[in-house]
């Protein structure tokens, strides 16, 4: 077998599907954050989770791993970093309208975050969440939570059809 290229390793990497989102990659989720061919031969992949409890992280590194050896990598590091925290920003623009196309409402921008306290509101102004079957701006809130903590259940009370939101972090 050939030795993998570092161009081939990243792309290998790259097409990595997301275990609870399965349309998009983790590069389009923005959760894969770097892939480095090391000199003595080791691949080192880093990746930030969604969140530092996300449950799908074992589930990550195991098919990073997989994939990466079954292309011809002999040996495989996954390292998770948590800082910087992901953010929702780091989605791309594939991923968006991949999310869209799939009827889950892409977040909107999430914008800088200031280094240092983090100011906390009791209450902030509910999303503009725009239906992404009608495209109405018109809906509401169902659950906070949807099929995973990342994701938000709400109505469009425009066409009433039910969506999942990937939340603004």
């Amino acid at each position: 077998m050939t030795e993998p290229t570092p161009d081939r390793v990243r792309a290998v990497a790259e097409s990595v599907a997301d275990p609870e989102l399965p349309m998009l990659t983790l590069a389009d989720l923005g959760v894969l954050r770097d892939v480095e061919i090391r000199p003595d031969g080791r691949v080192l992949v880093t990746i930030t989770p969604t969140y530092s409890g996300c449950p799908a992280i074992a589930e990550m590194r195991t098919d990073l791993r997989r994939s990466l050896v079954d292309a011809g990598c002999s040996e495989v590091e996954v390292r998770t970093v948590l800082t910087p925290a992901w953010t929702t920003d780091w989605i791309s623009e594939r991923g968006r309208r991949t999310l869209l196309a799939h009827g889950i409402a892409p977040p909107g921008p999430v914008g800088g975050r200031a280094a240092g306290p983090v100011p906390l509101r009791l209450a902030s102004p509910p999303p503009r969440v725009r239906c992404p079957r009608c495209e109405s701006v018109d809906t509401e809130e169902l659950s906070r939570f949807g099929a995973t903590a990342c994701r938000s259940l709400r109505r469009c009370l425009a066409c009433a059809e039910p969506f999942e939101h990937v939340k603004e972090l």
